[in-house]
């Protein structure tokens, strides 16, 4: 293979335009829809032989072939050995260049990597950088919009419907060792897959085949189905703890199958941290590698986004779930939507239901008098009459609960006697003194009023608590 050109060490992506994506998918056409009368056409032909005869050779294999206790245990730990090729090296070094790691490091996760079957450390990480600069959009490679059997494998074995986003990698065709493993890939697959399996199990305890089927065949087939799963399972199941913009996931299962690559909502939020999972007991096997090369001074320089910036992720999904769930409640009639009443009204419906003065608001408690904890001789005592007081621990110091059903029966406000209307603690709900606001919420209520109704010196008492409880509702 040819040795790239300096001009090949240009940025792909310096000049794109800056509607790039929007221009892309609107100035060039897809391929034709795939039907069963051109699929022999629209095939990888490559791709289809190598993932339909390996683990067909796989079944095969094991039904005539004894499985061997060190076979086992030798296809367990070259299993991890090509996991970590692919997550440690191709993924986490490579393709997001979360760490450093020395020549002797790059050169094992090569090697391991090829074994893994799964193209160069080039060709992976430019598909993969294009998968998280347009995650969900039809540049992606391995679009999850696309359903999941196509994200897992049907990407690789059909041809794509259009060419993946532009995605730089000059900086890997600048590194000498992705360069010799691209150069000799082929002789690295054949003899990593097929040979050193093979020799190991025949010098180690005589058992050729064995090496050959178990950590040979099925490993690669479990490999190859693990690695699959980042694109598939990471993308459909679990929770989105960090950012529900787009399909990534989080989700235990899916980091026991990936050797730790199931915290991915997590991942595709801060794609340079080299943790996936960044408690200590989420399992990340590939994290605790990279720590341990970096204890032996095979690894530096290891990449964490700020502690601060992960919680405010965090903070704004436990936000959104509480805005779901206030927009499920009811909550009191908005202060500046209630009726005016004058003393002579109040008094007079008073006679006809049970009206009672609170904090500057007349309740309606019809329906409620004989369901008062207290007992209802308490409340009528107080109909057509100012029970603020009463309420407010004159009689009993009522709960939380007290006072957001108490919020519920407002039905106006009573002009020129409401003395308490000033005080926010009493006439704001304790419900309704926290609440999540839209930016374009806050932003109207801000515009509301003068921006400088706090500080100015000259405003006057009602204004400034009036602008507050308008911040406030």
């Amino acid at each position: 293979m040819a040795k790239p050109t300096a001009d090949q060490s240009v940025p792909v992506d310096l000049n794109v335009p800056e509607n790039y994506v929007l221009h892309t998918l609107t100035n060039t056409k897809p391929l034709p829809p795939i039907k069963l009368s051109n699929l022999h056409n629209e095939l990888q032909w490559l791709s289809v032989i190598i993932l339909t005869t390996i683990p067909t050779l796989a079944i095969v294999g094991v039904y005539h072939t004894t499985l061997k206790w060190q076979t086992f245990v030798w296809a367990f730990a070259f299993y991890f050995f090509s996991g970590l090729g692919i997550t440690a090296g191709y993924h986490r070094l490579w393709a997001h260049r979360s760490y450093n790691a020395s020549k002797f490091l790059e050169y094992v996760l090569v090697i391991a990597g090829a074994s893994a079957v799964q193209g160069s450390v080039h060709w992976w990480s430019r598909g993969h950088r294009a998968h998280h600069r347009y995650t969900d959009t039809d540049l992606d490679p391995y679009n999850a919009h696309r359903g999941f059997w196509y994200s897992h494998i049907g990407w690789m074995l059909l041809k794509p419907r259009r060419k993946p986003g532009v995605a730089d990698v000059s900086d890997l065709k600048k590194n000498k060792v992705i360069m010799w493993q691209h150069r000799w890939y082929l002789p690295l697959i054949i003899t990593t897959t097929f040979v050193l399996p093979t020799a190991v199990a025949h010098y180690g305890w005589n058992d050729a085949w064995g090496g050959l089927v178990y950590a040979g065949l099925v490993r690669l087939t479990f490999v190859h189905h693990s690695t699959f799963c980042v694109n598939s399972l990471a993308h459909w199941i679990g929770e989105s703890p960090f950012d529900d913009k787009h399909t990534p996931k989080n989700h235990m299962l899916t980091a026991f199958v990936t050797v730790g690559e199931g915290y991915h909502n997590f991942h595709h939020q801060f794609p340079m941290d080299y943790r996936n999972a960044i408690r200590w007991y989420q399992y990340d096997p590939t994290k605790w590698f990279i720590w341990t090369m970096s204890k032996l001074g095979l690894a530096w320089q290891l990449k964490t986004f700020p502690e601060n910036e992960i919680q405010k992720g965090v903070l704004t999904m436990h936000m959104k779930k509480l805005r779901d769930m206030q927009e499920k409640l009811t909550w009191p009639e908005s202060t500046a939507h209630l009726p005016v009443v004058t003393y002579e009204s109040w008094q007079e419906q008073s006679a006809k239901r049970p009206l009672v003065l609170i904090s500057g608001f007349i309740h309606d408690l019809s329906g409620f008098l004989e369901e008062h904890p207290g007992g209802a001789h308490l409340v009528k005592r107080f109909i057509g009459k100012d029970a603020t007081t009463a309420f407010f621990g004159g009689v009993y110091d009522h709960s939380n609960a007290a006072h957001n059903l108490l919020a519920m029966k407002r039905v106006g406000v009573l002009s020129g006697g409401h003395p308490h209307i000033l005080d926010i603690a009493r006439t704001v709900p304790p419900s309704q003194r926290l609440k999540v606001a839209r930016y374009e919420e806050l932003k109207r209520d801000v515009d509301y009023g003068s921006t400088t109704a706090v500080e100015d010196e000259d405003d006057s008492e009602d204004l400034v608590v009036t602008r507050k409880l308008k911040l406030r509702y």
